[in-house]
């Protein structure tokens, strides 16, 4: 029993201890480059405003560009949800 309590307790400390790991994706652009390799490192880039910008930023490089799942559109609607030109009839 004592084992079982010893190792629950090692392990909670290893979960705990572990750094949290950064937002990947930047909500403020629509298109990411996704950097593949050792050599440049696997990550992912956020910074992009169209594709034809990613695509000149990857040429040549073993990458590939992708929507951004989590960009937060310009548009937003006003009051309660309606867009600012609604009439109500």
């Amino acid at each position: 029993m004592r084992v079982l309590t010893a190792a629950t307790v090692v392990l909670g400390a290893l979960v705990v201890s572990v750094p949290a790991s950064a937002q990947t994706y930047d909500p403020s652009y629509p298109v990411c480059m996704h950097v593949y390799g050792e050599q440049l490192g696997e990550r992912m880039d956020c910074i992009f405003s169209s594709f034809d910008h990613c695509a000149g930023s990857a040429r040549g490089l073993p990458a590939t560009c992708l929507i951004n799942p989590y960009y937060v559109h310009a548009k937003k609607l006003h009051g309660r949800g309606r867009p600012p030109n609604y009439i109500r009839q």
